[in-house]
């Protein structure tokens, strides 16, 4: 029996469907995840250049869009366990280069930035009231990184029981392995997966 056949037996990979009120959630598409030096590499840049056309799409339907950013306080302050396992993540203060947002993906006026300390957009900030207050029951899922922060979002999303798209082609990781085997298990757990031109085609 394949690893699909198991987990169709097992009832997994339901849809969860579009509502009728959603969201877009772009998460941590920073300066550092562009650069393998830094956060960055694999296939990140080009989700980068697909998310623009998701968040033209968005926009241009009057959808909620929300952006996260890592920032930490320059001294540390408060920092966790989170950065006790990857320090280099004290490097994305509010005013370094690295943790501002891509110039191709800048906010507008009226677009929520959330900054977070946690891999999760949920996690100790005020996304859930924004979107309760926007009467969201969708969110599409952008960013990066797959395994990591898009991950935390999806599972997040769903357990405050959001219906959760995660756009394929507009999340990126800086490895295709956890990539791939993370998009695989949302896709039969805790999300739905869509491309971005499915997206369009399925939202007008």
């Amino acid at each position: 029996m394949s690893e699909l056949e198991i987990y169709a037996k097992q009832g997994f990979a339901q849809p969860v469907g579009i509502g009728s009120r959603p969201a877009l959630v772009i998460v941590d598409f920073v300066v550092g995840f562009t650069d393998p030096e830094h956060f960055g590499g694999g296939n990140i840049r080009d989700a980068i250049v697909c998310c623009q056309q998701l968040l033209a799409h968005a926009r241009r339907l009057g959808w909620p869009i929300v952006h996260t950013r890592v920032v930490y306080a320059d001294d540390g302050a408060d920092t966790g366990a989170f950065t006790r396992k990857a320090p280099g993540l004290l490097k994305l203060t509010e005013t370094s280069p690295l943790s501002q947002i891509v110039p191709e993906l800048l906010p507008r006026a009226g677009e929520l930035v959330i900054r977070k300390r946690q891999p999760s957009a949920f996690f100790g900030t005020e996304l859930v009231g924004w979107l309760l207050w926007k009467q969201v029951d969708t969110i599409f899922v952008a960013g990066c990184t797959t395994s990591g922060c898009v991950r935390a979002t999806v599972v997040d999303a769903l357990s405050h029981n959001l219906r959760t798209i995660v756009v394929t082609d507009c999340v990126g990781d800086r490895a295709m392995g956890p990539h791939e085997a993370n998009l695989f298990d949302m896709g039969q757990k805790y999300a739905d997966l869509m491309t971005s031109s499915e997206v369009a085609s399925a939202t007008g």
